[in-house]
């Protein structure tokens, strides 16, 4: 590895800020002399127009509403003039002198003759013309001087001249340019004095942190800022000392996802041993139907038994293992989708109520064949927010669960409890409880309470996971309660309105099954 040192500061910091900085101060006042120096004087100039046009609205306006020869329009006339150094004379229609500012007031009226005939119109610069005024820049020809003129008439009639004398304007204008320049130098010396001995304070601790920094490129991670600044720099001096203690963290932290791997990999092992038990149940559920089918299968081809009630008997059973393996195949295709979250959870508004008669009113045949009485007291529609689909899967599969394990009085009881802004559907049917020990794997894939029964009637063990899968996917609760005489499987949804009457079917959290 290379060894840094520092090249002794060739590039001094502290250098190059009062370098700028003095550059910076010479050329913003040179810069401003030049402004003042070739446009300042038309600065002015325009100033001067903009208060003469103003003066002239306000005489025009006293004019017309027969004030101007009130002394309060006398005395707020002769300051507006005094403010911006105009002189005036306000003539009437025969040229009698009416109001004026000036002792050379005959002076002033021949100016304004003059200028309303046309008379030395080679000695003026127009700037400004109106329908009935003119502003120009006119040189006097007894004292050589240029003045800032506006003449014209009045809405009443009279004439009107107002003169400012340009030279003062001039004048100023050099005084201020000279001052300009020798408090610029003064000024500009001062700063860069100032500006060398604050970039001393400034690059002191930058050279700290070049040191600090060599350290740290030699892994010294001891060397600590120590500045009490609360500039950028001593921010910079404590992001350094977090660095040291930073790099300590992360190759602690490097252990530790060292660790974290470890244990990903054995997470990744157990997931693989998952899926080997899951293809391992799945070997199991299907062996038996398979089984069935391969062995009733060759005793039709040997010929086994030539009656027909036989052959229809093998047939059966050959439909009837096929269809118990489809079903459980479809069961899986559709716990895999809810999974892997492939299937889209579509939230719209329905009746759950609707919902269910429409699937009760489906398996009543059934539920005669098997001689169950079904109760179901809700009738006004019970609006809630879920998936229709979804939710029709899952009180299908409660609701098979009932028909399957039905005994006792052979009573499937459906409700609707509201509880706060969630309303709970629970499928209870009579029969044995589930074992307490049983309860929490319910809702696992493949899992049976009793395997013998399940396989009479078909089951998958795949059912109660799906509940599940599409309960979760809407973030909503579900579960199974023992009571004495059967058990009960509920869900909760999302309320969506339109309450319903108790005595119409809607109980409350406290009701019990029995």
């Amino acid at each position: 590895m290379v060894e840094r040192r520092p090249a002794g500061f060739r590039h001094s910091i502290k250098k190059q800020m009062a370098a700028v900085f003095s550059l910076l101060m010479m050329g913003t006042i040179l810069l401003c002399w030049f402004i003042n120096n070739f446009f300042l004087g038309e600065y002015y100039i325009s100033k001067k127009q903009n208060a003469m046009f103003a003066t002239y609205q306000i005489l025009n306006m006293a004019a017309t509403n027969g004030t101007l020869s009130t002394d309060s329009f006398d005395i707020e006339f002769q300051k507006n003039c005094g403010k911006y150094n105009i002189n005036y004379i306000l003539l009437d229609a025969e040229s009698k002198t009416l109001k004026t500012s000036t002792p050379d007031y005959s002076t002033y009226s021949q100016r304004l003759l003059n200028n309303l005939f046309g008379e030395n119109a080679e000695h003026q610069k127009l700037l400004e013309t109106g329908e009935k005024y003119e502003i120009q820049i006119a040189e006097d020809d007894r004292t050589a001087t240029e003045f800032l003129e506006m003449w014209g008439v009045l809405d009443n009639g009279n004439l009107f001249l107002f003169r400012s004398p340009l030279e003062s304007i001039r004048e100023s204008v050099k005084l201020a340019n000279r001052f300009l320049g020798e408090v610029g130098i003064a000024s500009a010396i001062i700063s860069a004095v100032i500006v060398y001995l604050i970039s001393r304070q400034i690059t002191k601790p930058i050279e700290e942190l070049t040191g600090i920094s060599e350290r740290m490129i030699h892994l010294d991670f001891d060397a600590k800022y120590t500045g009490k600044s609360r500039t950028e720099i001593a921010q910079l001096g404590q992001n350094i000392n977090e660095l040291s203690y930073t790099l300590e963290q992360t190759i602690s932290e490097l252990k530790s996802a060292n660790n974290e791997l470890q244990r990903d990999i054995e997470r990744k092992n157990k997931i693989d041993e998952m899926r080997k038990e899951f293809l391992a149940n799945v070997s199991h559920e299907l062996k038996t139907p398979i089984a069935l089918i391969q062995g009733y299968a060759e005793g039709l081809k040997e010929g086994i038994s030539d009656d027909e009630e036989s052959r229809n008997f093998y047939c059966e059973v050959i439909m009837d293992e096929a269809a118990k393996m489809n079903n459980m195949v479809k069961k899986l295709m559709t716990l895999n989708e809810l999974e892997f979250g492939n299937e889209k959870v579509e939230m719209e508004r329905f009746d759950i109520v609707a919902l269910i008669r429409n699937y009760l009113q489906a398996s009543e045949l059934l539920c005669r064949q098997k001689e169950i009485e079904v109760i179901m007291e809700a009738k006004k529609p019970v609006y809630v927010w879920a998936d229709e689909f979804m939710i029709e899967e899952v009180f299908g599969n409660y609701f098979s669960n009932a028909l399957n394990h039905i005994a006792g009085k052979r009573v499937i009881d459906v409700k609707l409890n509201r509880h706060d802004n969630l309303v709970r559907v629970s499928v209870f049917n009579t029969g044995e409880q589930i074992p307490e020990d049983s309860l929490p794997h319910i809702w696992d894939k493949f899992y049976k309470v009793d395997k013998a029964r399940t396989r009479a009637y078909g089951g998958s063990g795949v059912g109660l996971s799906i509940v599940k899968a599409v309960m979760e996917a809407l973030n909503q609760k579900y579960g199974a309660v023992n009571y004495d005489n059967g058990v009960e499987f509920w869900f909760e949804l999302e309320s969506a309105g339109e309450k319903v009457d108790d005595e119409k079917g809607m109980e409350t959290e406290e009701s019990q099954n029995g």
